[in-house]
């Protein structure tokens, strides 16, 4: 049995830069992750632009790549009305192939240890953790970190109230070859059911990815039916599919996606990203969220190790208060718009008023958007 600073449950890109974070200040580290690097994920795959100067701090720059520099939004209806405008900081498009492999890359010099094996069980007992893998073996820490993502038989295990309710959501993503897609825009397209987001990575490829209501998919036998039937009834949505060129064997997806309320504290872990609060992906916000609460979480933590008046109590009161400040009103604003978006009537409406007053598209961009993350 093997004990560390901290452990953390996940090695996306909350967990990867918790792990950076932490490591930075010195503390050892492992990370437990159920697949190797590098590997695709259901994602928007465009992050805010409010992140770089934290990725800075942490001597990570995307130089290696060709990342598409996204400037301009676009939205569409299903009828295929539409609104143009700016975004106010802007944002950058990678994969999360290339981005998480990129954390793990830096994190394994700097000293991080890996182990891919899933989590069985999480047990907290005289101030420490004890966490179990499916292949039985068992680490110990001071600190342990939830960073598995939006869904996980850790949930079940700790009971958490989001997994009692029936989630009615559905995540499908792939690439595509698309090559008159501007560099510089992220596209958000609405159809029956759901909404569909376009935006270019660094290979060039077309990230194409979607939500939908489980109610809108069971009508369709499959994938390549939804998309031909109901997907293609925006004209965006149609055209796209019928010039562009899949470049996945098939298509990713992942089914109970949940937008309910979740604990950033659960059996004291502190929880980051997807783990503690799902934002609706409006304005492709949740990568820089997941980045962000890493940030917030390995400050508390470093300063638990070093203030030993700082009581483990006070590091989990001030991690949740201090999530609800950063995130809250963003994950709210994102329930309402996507209620907004869904309703034809209202969607409709609220289009034509954006539209006659392109300062309120800017203000809900806002309210969705961070300010820029400094160390």
């Amino acid at each position: 049995m093997v004990d560390y600073d901290v452990i953390i449950i996940g090695g996306g890109l909350a967990g990867l830069t918790a792990a950076l974070h932490l490591r930075k200040n010195g503390h050892s580290i492992l990370v437990l992750e159920k697949q190797q690097y590098p590997h695709h994920k259901v994602c928007g795959e465009y992050v805010s632009n409010e992140v770089l100067p934290y990725l800075e701090y942490l001597d990570i720059t995307f130089s290696e790549f060709q990342v598409a520099q996204i400037d301009a939004l676009q939205f569409s209806l299903v009828n295929g009305r539409t609104i143009t405008t700016k975004l106010p900081l802007g944002g950058t498009g990678i994969s999360r192939y290339a981005f998480d492999d990129l954390l793990f890359r830096k994190a394994k010099t700097q000293g991080v240890v890996f182990v891919f094996e899933s989590v069985d069980k999480v047990h907290f007992e005289n101030d420490r953790f004890l966490v179990t893998t499916q292949r039985e073996n068992r680490f110990t820490s001071k600190i342990t970190l939830g960073a598995y993502g939006k869904r996980s038989t850790l949930d079940m295990h700790f009971k958490r109230d989001f997994v009692q309710h029936k989630s009615t959501w559905l995540g499908v993503k792939a690439h595509y070859d698309f090559p008159d897609f501007p560099d510089n825009l992220v596209a958000l397209h609405n159809f029956k059911g759901g909404y569909a987001g376009l935006s270019k990575t660094e290979t060039g490829a077309v990230n194409f990815c979607y939500l939908t209501t489980y109610e809108s998919f069971k009508s369709e036998k499959n994938i390549d039916s939804f998309n031909a039937n109901v997907v293609s009834k925006n004209p965006f949505l149609a055209e796209f599919l019928r010039e562009g060129e899949p470049l996945f064997q098939s298509p990713l997806s992942i089914a109970q996606i949940s937008f309910d309320k979740k604990k950033a504290i659960e059996n004291h872990m502190l929880m980051c990203g997807d783990s503690a609060g799902l934002i609706h992906p409006l304005c492709g916000n949740g990568m820089a969220m997941a980045i962000h609460s890493a940030k917030l979480a390995s400050e508390l933590i470093s300063k638990y190790f070093s203030d030993t008046s700082f009581s483990r109590d006070q590091l989990e009161g001030a991690y949740q208060t201090t999530w609800d400040q950063t995130f809250q009103h963003r994950l709210w604003m994102g329930r309402r718009l996507q209620s907004l978006l869904l309703n034809p009537s209202l969607s409709q409406w609220a289009l034509g008023a954006v539209g006659n007053s392109p300062w309120i598209l800017n203000k809900l961009i806002k309210s969705t958007h961070g300010k820029p993350i400094t160390s």
